[in-house]
């Protein structure tokens, strides 16, 4: 095609996406903005709608909204239920008064109406009486849906407390319906408030009841709704063994659930990083839908997927399949989310046909305004407006993500598009303006913590592609601006990259994961330890220097991040070799220039003795003490650490006198695992170093390190078995003699340890780990294990270290720190470790010492 020929396209393609527009704000130019507020899908709501009288006249209109509801039109449930109480009001029916009132908020909530639906649950609280045994029905129900508004709005321990209130009436009125759904509402929030242990126990108690349903029917979906909840909080193994029960329960009764089902487990599957099975999971429910609607989900999903898999042909193939079929759904908020979800996808391919995208937009537009749905009008408007933005039309893409602002009356919606606000003015070189926008978008992710991935359910949504870039973004415009070297520049680039590891693993752990007393790096009483923060950006590697009592520096190094990506898979490859060749050795050397070099008279000139690393993405997979000047490694010169992020938990130096070591180790072959023969000899040579106590072998078991934990103030744990990092937590695991205990199995061991002892765990040791092979964010796992461990510091490998090795690394670490004629930090004890197997002949290669990797305190 010729140069003419396309500018003319383009030209015509603007041209129409203009006329749209004019159209698209002709139609939205009347509507009103309610207060801020997150925004959940209530899933229980239709097993709390209790009988009543349908062969009335009002009867029949309380019915017909009820059927408004379940199509998801919930404008039209909200019209004809006010119609209803104003004749209930009249006939002075109290109970149907509250019963109606109770719909009522359930509708407001889902059109994003929180102040009326605040207004109608506190009528019917009012109206009801707690000493009245024909109201408790009701009472549950109301409550149930407090609840639900309270945690859309944040109030996640007011809705836990609700909800538990909400339980204990429906178990008093022997409703089993209600009382699984609210005990599935108490397990998410407990979740989202980092409670896990509770959180399971809530789970298996949901299930025990399931299990013994004599209603098959009821089963059967309670089992997919206990699944999606497991799904949602990252239960990923746990959901797939369950909706599989449900899935052969349906099959068997030839269940119209089994499309439904099929469709959940898909997304399991996914989450689960199976995309081939997952695939054949949304293909088959798609080809057993017995609605649109459930075929359409299906293959939205999969067209997703498709499109994550680079699947292009495919992709293309199925999307014009769900054209066809989109067109004729009935209006709903599902309809309006499938039409913005295939407007995402569309978005994502290369030769993306504009006219067609904006249709689908301007439609679910015009849908959503019909509704009232607030929600749904926002994510149009401003998939609209990210339309234009690829277009480069900026005052149209501009105005249309301001009116999706307007209406995003929560903080999910927000900040999106105050992301994408700040994108446009960035695009227009208005820095000042942008990086306004950015803060607004930061401060509002930092208001939503971990409860994203469980409020986007509508629409598709990745932490790396829709919450990552924010805090990346940000810092590159702040780190790019004239003043550059402005401390409160420096300050808050700092503080968003300490926000952005958080919240990856609130990501990581579908939850809020930081607890304990968190002391800020900079107020660590040390003189001789400077604190180091590279950032990954898309052109550049920016690092912030903290020196003891001095200001913030800032250096740039020029190159492409996928240079930095390729460079240290190739060194992270090489150190793993039982050899350094010429390669291996010169890619050391190139992330040291990168990292070090531009410091390293500012370390020199401050008698600097350890260096503190705040690492980003792909440089957490590299030992830094690996790096190399051309002439020694860099843990020649300096004791080395890893902090977790810009705080610790209460860090204090280690005291040789309370050192007591509880010895877990496996020699053999188990659940798959080569056996680990020279585990015997580490544990033996610790023992002789401190005081310890040893489980090995088939009395290493969860119940037996539970026990021990409980019974004995233990300073140090060290396991010596295998385990995987991996940036899956369903998938980090460390190895013990009856099964692999996860992440968040470990925690709840330790918590019995933190009942006991009121000194948190000074270390925990494990020397036989590894990071997931092929998992480029896998350290985000081992990240997991400090802050689920609440441990001061962490000892772990990065690769699986030729057992043989570790013994006498390990032995010297202890022999450092036991030692009583002077004092020694963790970091330094690590340094003599590897230094003594750096010295060595028979261990002088890298991947026999640098594995070995301290996370959290160093002192």
């Amino acid at each position: 095609m010729n140069k003419r020929r396309k500018n003319s396209l383009i030209f015509l393609g603007k041209f129409i996406l203009g006329l749209i527009l004019v159209l698209v704000f002709a139609f939205v130019a009347d509507f009103s903005v309610v207060g801020r507020a997150y925004n959940i899908i209530y899933k229980k709501s239709q097993a709390n709608l209790i009988s009543f009288n349908k062969t009335s006249a009002v009867g029949e209109i309380v019915q017909q909204g009820r059927e408004f509801y379940q199509l998801e039109q919930f404008y039209q449930a909200v019209t004809v239920w006010q119609q209803a109480l104003k004749i209930y009001y009249s006939q002075d029916d109290e109970l149907n008064q509250i019963l109606v009132l109770n719909y009522l908020s359930l509708a407001y909530q889902k059109l994003g109406q929180w102040e009326e639906a605040n207004r109608s649950i506190a009528e019917s609280l009012k109206r009801l009486k707690t000493n009245h045994p024909e109201q408790l029905s009701l009472l549950a129900q109301a409550l149930n849906a407090q609840g639900s508004l309270q945690y859309t709005q944040g109030q996640t321990e007011t809705a836990l407390e609700t909800w538990q209130q909400a339980t204990a009436i429906y178990h008093q009125v022997a409703d089993e319906i209600g009382y699984i759904g609210s005990l599935l509402n108490q397990a998410q929030a407990q979740q989202t408030l980092g409670l896990y242990l509770s959180a399971k126990r809530t789970l298996v108690q949901s299930e025990e009841i399931l299990q013994q349903q004599s209603n098959l029917q009821l089963k059967i979906t309670g089992l997919r709704s206990l699944g999606n909840t497991l799904q949602a909080i990252g239960e990923f193994e746990e959901s797939k063994r369950v909706l599989e029960q449900s899935l052969a329960l349906a099959q068997e009764q030839g269940s119209s659930e089994i499309a439904a089902t099929l469709l959940s487990l898909g997304n399991t599957l996914r989450s689960q990083q199976e995309p081939e099975i997952a695939l054949t999971h949304y293909q088959k429910a798609a080809n057993l839908s017995g609605t649109t609607i459930l075929r359409v989900q299906s293959q939205l999903n999969e067209l997703d997927l498709l499109l994550e898999l680079e699947r292009s042909q495919q992709a293309k193939n199925l999307a014009t399949i769900i054209e066809k079929q989109i067109d004729d759904l009935p209006i709903s908020r599902i309809a309006i989310y499938s039409k913005i979800n295939l407007a995402q996808s569309l978005l994502k391919f290369p030769d993306r046909q504009p006219l067609n995208i904006a249709k689908l937009l301007v439609t679910a537009v015009q849908q959503a305004k019909t509704l009232s749905d607030r929600r749904a009008e926002s994510y149009a408007l401003g998939y609209l407006g990210q339309l234009y933005e690829k277009s480069q039309q900026w005052s149209n893409a501009q105005k249309l993500s301001e009116q999706a602002l307007l209406l995003a009356n929560a903080p999910d919606l927000a900040y999106q598009w105050q992301w994408q606000l700040g994108r446009i003015f960035k695009a227009q070189k208005q820095a000042e303006i942008a990086i306004n926008y950015y803060n607004a978008a930061f401060n509002t992710l930092q208001s939503l913590r971990s409860n994203l991935v469980a409020i986007n359910s509508d629409i598709q949504f990745s932490f790396r592609e829709s919450v990552e870039p924010v805090y990346r973004q940000l810092v590159d415009l702040l780190l790019s601006s004239t003043d550059t070297e402005n401390p409160s520049n420096l300050q808050k680039a700092r503080e968003v990259i300490e926000a952005l590891q958080i919240a990856e693993l609130n990501d990581f752990f579908r939850s809020a994961c930081l607890e304990g007393q968190k002391v800020p790096i900079d107020q660590i009483p040390q003189t001789e330890a400077a604190v180091i923060y590279p950032i990954i950006l898309t052109d550049r590697i920016e690092i912030i220097l903290s020196l003891p009592e001095q200001p913030l520096r800032h250096y740039s190094i020029s190159v492409s991040e996928q240079k930095v990506k390729k460079d240290l898979e190739q060194l992270r490859y090489y150190l793993e070799k039982p050899y350094i060749t010429s390669v291996g050795k010169s890619l050391a050397q190139q992330v040291y220039n990168w990292l070090i070099q531009p410091i390293a008279a500012n370390l020199t000139q401050n008698q600097i003795k350890t260096l503190v690393f705040v690492l980003d993405g792909e440089l957490r997979n590299v030992p830094m003490a690996a790096l190399f000047d051309g002439q020694q490694y860099l843990i020649e010169k300096y004791a080395i650490a890893i902090a977790p992020g810009l705080q610790l938990l209460n860090p204090k130096p280690l005291l040789q006198k309370k050192l007591n070591v509880l010895l877990a180790g496996l020699t053999q072959e188990r659940h798959g695992f080569i056996a680990l023969p020279n585990v015997i000899e580490e544990l033996k040579n610790i023992q002789t170093q401190v005081p310890s106590q040893v489980l090995l072998d088939k009395t290493f078991t969860s119940s037996e390190l539970q026990q021990e934990l409980e019974s004995v103030p233990f300073s140090v744990v060290h396991l010596a078995t295998h385990g995987q990092f991996s940036s899956k937590a369903e998938q980090t695991f460390i190895l013990a003699w009856d099964k692999p205990i996860n992440v968040n199995e470990l925690k709840t061991l330790l918590l019995v340890r933190d009942k006991t002892n009121s000194e948190a765990l000074e270390l925990l040791v494990l020397s036989a780990c590894q990071t997931a092979e092929g998992d480029d964010r896998a350290a985000l796992g081992l990240a997991g294990v400090v802050v689920r461990s609440r441990s001061r510091s962490v000892l772990a490998s990065l690769w699986n270290v030729d057992d043989a090795s570790a013994v006498p690394l390990l032995s010297q670490f202890y022999r450092e720190l036991a030692t009583k004629t002077k004092t020694v930090t963790k970091a330094e004890a690590l340094r003599q470790a590897q230094l003594s197997l750096l010295r060595d002949p028979d261990y002088r290669y890298p991947v026999y010492w640098a594995s070995f990797v301290l996370i959290g305190n160093w002192l």
